[in-house]
């Protein structure tokens, strides 16, 4: 006897679960075949049916793409930007230093351009000089000629007619010195001839008179001239 309480074999087993089509019922109750016009309910309101694979094992996922590529190319673009940068101020560089070597060599060349030019223009005075100055190479005498030489028959003198030109260029005081001599270089009398304040490039025609008497031909040479320019 139980007495009120089960024994082991009055235990109740739980009810089966409900198969596919069944309704399940709390136990105690009767459980219950449902009828041909049951329908499964709807859904709650936002629920959603899972996706395939739901509670199962998740797909393998894809293997990440590496980035070294991407490293690798942004590394040869930079360098590659760099070498050319290097380039274009080297060639900046050079370009830069030859204007300046050809604006060195440039300025040379004037330089000795105007220095053979300031050469030529102290020496073009110079050689205008010697051609206003012939006399400077031959000395004062080179302004004097004698134009006429002969003996007075009434007073038995000696005289000669001197040219004096001053190719100077200034104005010039000129003595000149004659001797006269015989035929065979002896001398026989001398005079002077003088002319004060002769202007550039003028010429005066003087006598030089002798005092000595002199008879028979005679030869006048010009012995010395003293030029003063003033």
């Amino acid at each position: 006897m139980s007495y009120g309480y089960p024994g082991p074999g009055d235990e109740q087993q739980p009810p089966p679960p409900p198969q596919p089509g069944q309704q399940w019922q709390q136990p105690g109750q009767e459980w219950q075949q449902p009828g041909p016009g049951w329908q499964q309910p709807p859904p709650p309101h936002g629920w959603q049916q899972p996706g395939p694979g739901w509670g199962g094992p998740q797909p393998p996922q894809p293997p990440r793409k590496s980035k070294t590529g991407l490293i690798v190319g942004l590394t040869i673009a930079g360098a590659v930007i760099v070498l050319v940068a290097l380039g274009v101020i080297g060639v900046m560089a050079v370009s830069d230093n030859s204007s300046k070597d050809g604006g060195s060599v440039a300025r040379s060349t004037a330089s000795e351009q105007s220095t053979a030019e300031e050469g030529d223009a102290k020496e073009s005075p110079a050689e205008e000089s010697s051609a206003e100055e012939p006399a400077e190479e031959s000395g004062a005498e080179g302004d004097v000629k004698i134009t006429g030489c002969e003996v007075d028959s009434l007073t038995t003198w000696a005289s000669a007619e001197v040219l004096i030109t001053n190719r100077t260029s200034k104005k010039a005081d000129y003595i000149v010195n004659v001797e006269f001599v015989n035929s065979s270089g002896k001398r026989l009398g001398e005079a002077l001839a003088a002319v004060n304040s002769l202007a550039p490039g003028r010429k005066s025609e003087e006598t030089a008179q002798g005092l000595d008497t002199i008879k028979g031909k005679i030869e006048c040479r010009v012995t010395k001239v003293t030029r003063f320019l003033s």
